[in-house]
């Protein structure tokens, strides 16, 4: 370990330890003292620094003074054997600046601040003033810098804000130009809204115009279309009816007799059948009434007309079918498929067909009445493959023509005065088969009639 010499410890405790600052080191020979002591640091041994530094031995000069420049400071105010040893390895270092403080006097072209620090480590005679007077001169030094460094700022900021002016000024006077050619096409752009609201106007009146020309011709084209699809129905009904004179006329000419003849021998067929059936049933008696007999009187101990009930059957009563079915030559013709949805509609069609058809043959084979059975047949994309049960007429309508048109159709091809029952819950139906003579009568009764099959 290095030892002190005998000459700087009486000269630091004679001239320099009476020397003191009045105040704090200035701050830039502060960091200056830090970086010295960081340095000399290095070259002292554990034992030699003192208890509180001996952590920061391992750091580098630069981590030294960053963390441990607080302690060194206080350690080299407050520990003269420290300070005379960081003394000695600066005047190692620097052997000129060393011996120009000790001799009392600084060089002139050495920095203010490397004297003050240097000083301030070494203690000669008069280092307090060499210290405050580095300080004086860093301060000058810093206040010159600070005013060069403003003045360069306060150019720099006129330069600037001559260049923000122009610019400015630049600007707005583009702006100011493309505001007045915003305001030209603002004004364009109204004046060309204007005329296009006043086109959209006269086009809105006009589509209103051509809409409401529209409607008027669209219904008239409707109402025209609905006569003429009313006027081809009819036209094409009485085309059926032609066609179907026509066909019923050869079929009779083929056969050798007309339909005329036909109808009138099958009535006079049935005016007979009709007159012996009642004499036999009957058992009437030869005529004994008279004229007078059928005046309405009371004869004496006899019962007024009023007093006598009138008995008639129901219309849903199965019994007046069977006394219908039990005239002569009855025909009776059945609406179909007004039957089986009225009785069995959750049913496929086919089924319904075959369960109809198979009471009407019983029917039949008990009443020896003739039966027609009509099924619509204007919605079959295909021939029905159907076996006519005995004693059962089973007829589709054709094309374009209902299964209503085709009942009426048959209860008009009947002669006046023949018995013809027409089954069928259909208001339209019943009422004109009504007008061509035949009794219409609900499918309620046919289903119950059929039940006791």
């Amino acid at each position: 370990m290095d030892q002190p010499t005998s000459g700087a410890e009486p000269a630091d405790a004679a001239d320099g330890g009476a020397e003191a600052l009045d105040r704090p080191l200035p701050e830039g020979v502060r960091r200056r003292v830090v970086a010295l002591v960081a340095d000399a640091f290095g070259g002292l041994t554990i034992a030699e620094l003192p208890a509180q530094l001996r952590q920061y031995a391992r750091f580098t000069p630069t981590r030294r003074a960053k963390f441990a420049g607080n302690a060194m400071a206080a350690a080299l105010e407050s520990d003269p054997l420290f300070r005379q040893r960081i003394g000695e390895r600066l005047s190692q270092a620097q052997p000129e600046l060393a011996g120009a403080l000790e001799a009392g006097s600084p060089p002139a072209a050495a920095d203010p601040v490397d004297v003050a620090a240097a000083a301030y480590v070494l203690r000669p005679v008069g280092w307090v003033k060499l210290v405050e007077a580095a300080g004086e001169e860093a301060q000058r030094a810093d206040a010159e810098r600070v005013d060069e460094e403003t003045r360069r700022e306060l150019l720099q900021l006129r330069e600037e804000l001559e260049r923000a002016r122009a610019h400015t000024r630049s600007e707005t006077e583009r702006l100011r130009a493309e505001l007045d050619a915003a305001r030209k096409e603002s004004e364009s752009l109204h004046r060309k809204l204007r005329s296009a609201q006043s086109e959209v106007k006269r086009g809105e009146a006009a589509l209103r115009r051509s809409t409401a020309e529209a409607e008027v011709q669209r219904a008239e084209a409707a109402a025209q279309l609905s006569a003429a699809e009313s006027e081809s129905r009819r036209l094409k009904h009485r085309l059926g009816e032609a066609e179907a004179a026509v066909e019923a006329g050869r079929r009779a000419s083929r056969e050798g007799r007309s339909v005329e003849d036909m109808r009138l021998r099958l009535l006079l067929d049935t005016v007979l059948d009709a007159a012996s059936g009642l004499r036999r049933e009957l058992a009437l008696p030869p005529v004994t009434t008279r004229p007078a007999d059928s005046v309405d009187a009371v004869e004496p101990g006899r019962m007024s007309p009023k007093d006598i009930a009138a008995r008639a059957l129901s219309d849903t009563d199965p019994a007046l079918l069977d006394q219908l079915l039990a005239l002569p030559q009855a025909h009776l013709i059945v609406d179909g498929y007004n039957v089986t949805k009225t009785g069995y509609p959750q049913m496929p069609l086919e089924k319904q067909r075959l369960r109809l058809l198979g009471g009407l043959s019983v029917l039949a084979a008990q009443t020896g009445a003739e039966m027609t059975c009509v099924f619509d047949g204007a919605e079959l994309a295909a021939p029905v493959l159907l076996a006519p049960p005995r004693g059962v007429r089973v007829l589709f309508s054709k094309a374009g023509v209902t299964a209503d048109e085709l009942i009426r159709q048959l209860a008009r091809a009947e002669p006046p005065g023949r018995p013809v029952v027409v089954v069928s819950t259909d208001r339209e139906v019943a009422d004109g088969v009504a007008k061509a003579g035949a009794r219409p009568v609900a499918s309620v009764l046919l289903l119950k009639r059929l039940s006791r099959v």
